[in-house]
């Protein structure tokens, strides 16, 4: 019987022989993770995990000032530091350091509009509960962007 398919694969043409040789490879797989199952191994393989999109901006911010050589601007961390930078869950202190050195080569409407904003945010906490620790805290976070980028 071997002596038969040796026969008929040296008439197969370069194309014919690769699909057939693809065909076996996926056979002897299919085989392999059988004889696993059996023996009890697992056979998936574990994905990496994603990051979320804090946790991408705050590797963003940390690549900036690690790694400016290898750094590559991204305007959707961009967009989600400026929105959140004043939230000090979401950006904590030691990276709002480093967000503040960032911020200071914002240029042109990124600039404008956070500093629009900011104006805009620390006037609608001059009136609100001043003793309110958090809202203490973002004030101070608004305070330095204006300070930095006025």
């Amino acid at each position: 019987m071997e002596l038969v398919a040796a026969d008929e694969e040296e008439d197969l043409t370069p194309e014919e022989r690769r699909k057939l040789e693809r065909k076996l490879k996926k056979e002897r797989k299919k085989e392999e993770k059988k004889l696993m199952r059996e023996a009890g191994i697992s056979t998936k393989k574990a994905e990496p995990k994603k990051l979320s999109g804090p946790e991408l901006a705050l590797a963003y911010l940390t690549s900036w000032s690690e790694n400016p050589k290898e750094w590559k601007f991204q305007k959707t961390r961009q967009t989600w530091l400026l929105s959140h930078m004043y939230e000090k869950e979401k950006v904590p202190d030691e990276y709002f350091t480093i967000l503040l050195d960032y911020l200071q080569g914002l240029k042109g409407s990124a600039r404008d509009t956070t500093v629009q904003k900011a104006e805009a945010l620390m006037q609608e906490l001059d009136g609100s509960d001043a003793e309110d620790p958090a809202v203490m805290e973002r004030c101070e976070r608004i305070r330095q962007v204006l300070q930095l980028l006025s």
